[in-house]
């Protein structure tokens, strides 16, 4: 079996327990996936699996070399295509199957989830970096600025990878250690515990921790 699937964040929620303890969890659509490459050391120089996300798309939207891809396969066309590894020690899967979250993920088990961040456009570097700023008292002039961003004499100059104004955000994010609280089979939902990255209605990637 993989070790891992597509997924879409719906948003966040609370659940309680028996206790009355709330939990602030994340809705996500964990697949279904469907296998739609197997790779192997022999003609690719490395063993993986190539996932599909279930989900309507127009034929359209795909383009020929990746319809030849899918026609090959023998599966409809998908959006998302991700490669997972395959735990050996479990049911092999075959080119077709459709994998769903029950197979792969357990109540209580802790994933990681990779995601890309919402993107926040142009921001300082206060917000971007997380500086702490001056004082904002006694006639001070530094409030928001950056201060010294290199020497004068020498180099001379800025150097390469310093902290500045620039874009923020969408960028790739993960998220280690995440419990899975319930698990909805019959709508291959996931309830994990905490936030993950990126917007609503945005794809992610749950791996096994």
């Amino acid at each position: 079996m993989v070790d891992g699937l597509i997924g879409i964040k719906l948003g966040m929620t609370q659940v309680f327990d028996e206790a009355g303890v709330v939990t602030p969890v994340t809705v996500i659509k964990a697949g279904p996936c469907v296998v739609v490459q197997k790779k192997s050391k022999e003609t690719d120089g490395y063993e993986a699996v190539q996932l599909g996300l279930v989900e309507f798309i127009r034929p359209a939207r795909v383009v020929k070399p990746r319809a030849g891809h899918f026609k090959k396969a023998g599966v409809n066309p998908c959006r998302i295509i991700r490669e997972f590894g395959e735990n050996g020690a479990s049911e092999a899967v075959n080119i077709g199957d459709q994998i769903l979250a029950q197979q792969v993920f357990q109540p209580q088990e802790k994933i990681n989830v990779i995601g890309t961040s919402k993107g926040r456009g142009f921001a300082g570097l206060i917000k971007r970096h997380h500086f702490g700023g001056g004082r904002a008292t006694h006639g001070s002039m530094f409030h928001r600025a950056p201060g010294s961003i290199g020497a004068s004499a020498y180099p001379s100059r800025v150097l390469p990878g310093m902290r500045a104004a620039g874009h923020m955000g969408s960028e790739r994010v993960t998220v280690k250690n995440l419990k899975i609280v319930r698990i909805e089979e019959q709508d291959n939902i996931l309830l994990v515990a905490g936030a993950i990255p990126g917007r609503n209605g945005g794809y992610v990637l749950l791996k096994k921790a």
